[in-house]
């Protein structure tokens, strides 16, 4: 068994406990449980340094992208706050370009006609949801422009790598389905802040984790 793989059954029990905590407004779980999951994430990258074949430029970039993430995270706890928030943002817009970086750095950048088709589809959606959201931006209409152009560059890079010589078949698909996981999640956050509140929304925390996981899981899938 992949070293890597220990810590999901106790990620799975710290994301389930997360995500009920936040419904049920239980803050001082949330303080515990989420630090903790994106820890154990951190975990599953680090473990992959055991396994023979592992990239060093994509666990670096990675590993970056986790440590910055963890640091949102914790931002993000007490985004009531507008300075928190703020920084949240800023830290996972860094974690994003962490990412795009390591999509493309371990080998020969590759770019094709399905890499325009991505982007394209990618455009619609993100001009469609900024429409939708608009009019509650106020003044974050810069910063929020600013994090959709990078989270949708780090998902179109992700699908690049279905191309990429360098990445192997299970690899790309976990790169890729990982971070169309992460960009839903920030959908879905994104909305119930700027477009509609819903109490359920936390269950974004799902979409989070598992797109954390398969990008972390990838760094030890270098053969």
């Amino acid at each position: 068994m992949r070293p890597a793989l220990f810590p999901i059954p106790v990620l799975i029990v710290t994301v389930v406990l997360l995500i009920r905590a936040a419904i049920l407004g239980k803050q001082w779980q949330i303080y515990i449980f989420k630090p903790v999951s994106t820890l154990l994430v951190i975990a599953v990258a680090l473990l992959s340094l055991l396994e023979p074949g592992q990239n060093n430029t994509y666990m670096a970039g990675v590993t970056t992208g986790l440590l910055l993430s963890l640091g949102g995270d914790i931002a993000l706890m007490f985004q009531e706050k507008r300075r928190a928030f703020m920084i949240g943002l800023g830290l996972f817009l860094l974690a994003h370009i962490a990412y795009t970086v390591a999509f493309m750095l371990p080998g020969p950048g590759v770019f094709s006609a399905r890499d325009l088709i991505s982007a394209g589809i990618l455009l619609g959606v993100g001009v469609s949801f900024y429409l939708l959201i608009r009019p509650n931006l106020g003044t974050m209409q810069g910063p929020v422009i600013a994090y959709m152009v990078v989270i949708s560059v780090m998902v179109n890079r992700a699908g690049s790598t279905v191309m990429s010589p360098v990445f192997g078949a299970g690899q790309a698909f976990m790169i890729l389905i990982g971070a169309i996981l992460f960009y839903i999640s920030d959908m879905i956050l994104a909305a119930n802040r700027f477009w509609k509140s819903w109490r359920y929304n936390r269950i974004s925390l799902a979409f989070y984790y598992s797109g954390q996981l398969l990008i972390a899981l990838a760094a030890g899938c270098f053969m």
